[in-house]
């Protein structure tokens, strides 16, 4: 059945009318939930879905404030982790769609919660125009309600997928099948919920997890062109959104959104690419959409076509966006105008606006107070990946104490990072006690010298429960027992946190947001592009380190001087942009071009340190 794809696109509905920023998904608990908060205002937000234990204690929390029946889903019930989300996600959506019902129930005047939709809009929106013409020129309570109902949206309720999160489970010692694999499982959760919203994919391509999205009928358009639920990809650079939205339209299933996220210049895990910056990416991202659309486009309907789905005359709506580091409005603008991305990512400061976030008052102290020096790139995760990180988290305190008590390691009591087999059949945490006991022994049996047996030790040690740590701020903040998990927290701020400095209200960080108040008190803070260029420099400078230790071979000085020569094209790209930029950057171009060219010179006496190494 062939359809014609809607011409005004929810898309262009919410770049025309509501907000330009999406708050992205952090940790597990820190906007676990969030949508509650700030959906009914229009705002989009996204919900972690790697903690099923954390989510089902929070539904328990919100039955209980909002007088609703609750019945346990006890691990004992069959796909326990799958309805636990899908039952949250139900319970998320009906409590945020009451609250956005009650804001649109205008009686004999309209309320704060209208009020602050209204003034939260950026100054450019045309529903905000509207509703001022509306509210001075004929003061009817019956227009103004028929108005809002047909004007205002919701933001969207989205969740977030890290697709090689992916555990395999068993029964007893029976493995179960691949659907019950924790990734999967959240899959599923999520689309069996009521949910019209989008799945967000992040930490690359996981061929069993996208090709599972096909039994599913949510993901596929419906005769109208729409998509109940649609798929964000979180990607770093144009190749890879190519490579995996080509392989979701052969299954019939369109990506909605490429999500751009700065590879260092984030919060969370940090994907460094081979030294390619943020400002190419979106230039390639802007300049090939059209190609992008259309060549996906192709292949999808085909792939509709044989498994008899409505297929669309034209492409669907597709959103490009980005995140990264940004922190003023002049960055936000930029974006939108230079790059033409369709919504941009506040993450970080969000963090320090408890209206919005769930986050202890221990680390909002922490945060509060962070500066450059305490914002840092670890080796924490379990997973491996660079891990952006806090200096003196309370989880690094918990661990650094086990450590010094000779017991170093987690009791793993969630598990959903265990996905080691170096020592046994099933995968153990790398962040685990029973790990970190197998691999300090295999280590003492290796008679290094002490400076080395102990440079080796702390890197087995090192590693930090994030999966437990990144959610346990959730249960102090509602006041849910930590037995289990304890009070440690693990918070991961990108480097942007050093810059906010005070506890801020919602309105406050919109007013920011769109260039009605300023929050940033410092004057010294970098432009989001060179501070992702120093970065990854400092990146380079570790890796070198690392090289000069072990020894080099060929595929190391390749990638090194490939990572180098990259960021040199990088460096040429942002000194013809800001010179040619005559109305952007005014007060900082200077001081960005020579950063650029200082470090320019930097690349090039690390290109030198590493020719030296050949002999």
């Amino acid at each position: 059945m062939l359809i014609e794809t809607i011409k005004h696109s929810f898309f262009d509905k919410k770049r025309m009318n509501t907000h330009t920023f999406h708050i992205p998904v952090m940790g597990i608990g820190f906007t676990i939930d969030t949508p509650l908060k700030v959906a009914h205002l229009g705002i989009d937000s996204s919900i972690s879905l790697v903690d099923d234990m954390l989510i089902e204690k929070l539904r328990k929390v919100y039955c209980s404030k909002f007088k609703l029946t609750y019945t346990e889903i006890t691990e004992h019930i069959e796909d326990f982790r799958a309805k636990r989300i899908t039952s949250y996600l139900n319970m998320i959506g009906m409590l945020a769609e009451k609250k956005f019902e009650e804001l649109k129930n205008i009686t004999s005047n309209y309320g704060d919660d209208l009020k602050q939709y209204i003034e939260l809009l950026p100054d450019t929106s045309d529903i905000k125009r509207q509703f001022s013409q509306l509210k001075w020129d004929h003061f009817n309570i019956n227009k103004i309600r028929e108005w809002v109902d047909h004007n205002l949206s919701m933001g969207s309720i989205d969740v977030n997928i890290m697709t090689k999160v992916d555990k395999e489970n068993y029964c007893g010692n029976d493995k179960l099948p691949t659907i019950y694999n924790d990734a999967h499982a959240a899959l599923r959760g999520y689309a069996n919920s009521n949910l019209s919203s989008s799945l967000i994919l992040s930490a690359g391509m996981n061929p069993k997890l996208y090709s599972y999205l096909e039994h599913f009928d949510d993901f596929y358009p419906n005769e109208q062109g729409v998509i109940k639920k649609k798929i964000v990809l979180k990607v770093s650079d144009y190749r890879s959104a190519l490579i995996q939205g080509k392989f979701l339209a052969k299954k019939g299933i369109w990506v909605s959104e490429y999500r751009i996220e700065s590879g260092l210049n984030c919060g969370g895990h940090a994907f460094a690419t081979d030294g390619y910056l943020m400002g190419p990416i979106l230039a390639q991202f802007r300049d090939s959409r059209e190609e992008l659309i259309t060549s996906i486009h192709d292949i999808l309907i085909k792939a509709l076509a044989a498994k008899k789905y409505p297929v669309p005359l034209s492409p669907l709506p597709l959103k490009i966006t980005a995140q990264g580091g940004v922190g003023n409005p002049e960055e936000h603008l930029f974006l939108l105008d230079h790059y033409q991305v369709d919504s941009v990512g506040w993450g970080t400061p969000f963090l320090l606006v408890p209206e919005v976030t769930t986050v202890d008052d221990i680390t909002l102290e922490k945060l509060v107070n962070a500066k450059e020096e305490d914002l840092y790139l670890s080796a924490i995760s379990p997973l491996g990946i660079p891990f952006n990180s806090l200096n003196g988290n309370t989880k690094d305190t918990e661990k650094e104490q086990l450590i010094d008590k000779g017991r170093p390691g987690s009791s793993c009591p969630k598990k959903y990072v265990a996905l080691n087999k170096e020592f046994t059949e099933k995968g153990i945490c790398t962040a685990s006690r029973q790990y970190q006991h197998l691999k300090i022994k295999q280590l003492k049996e290796e008679n290094l010298s002490p400076e080395l047996y102990q440079k080796k030790y702390n890197k087995i040690v090192e590693k930090s429960c994030t999966c437990v740590g990144l959610g346990t701020t959730a249960l102090l903040v509602h006041n849910i027992n930590t037995k289990k998990e304890g009070t440690g927290v693990s918070v991961c701020p990108g480097p942007n946190m050093a810059y906010f400095s005070k506890i801020m209200c919602l309105h406050e960080i919109t007013d920011h947001i769109y260039g009605r108040d300023n929050m940033i008190t410092r004057t010294d803070r970098p432009n989001f592009f060179i501070k992702e260029l120093h970065i990854y420099i400092d990146y380079l400078k570790s890796k070198l380190k690392e090289i000069k230790e072990t020894g080099i071979d060929k595929k190391q000085q390749k990638y090194i001087a490939t990572f180098a020569n990259n960021l040199k094209t990088g460096i040429l790209y942002y000194q013809l942009l800001f010179e040619e930029s005559q109305n952007r950057f005014k007060h900082s171009k200077d001081q960005m071009l020579e950063s650029l060219m200082k470090n320019k010179r930097v690349l090039s006496q690390i290109l030198k340190e590493v020719d030296a190494l050949i002999v």
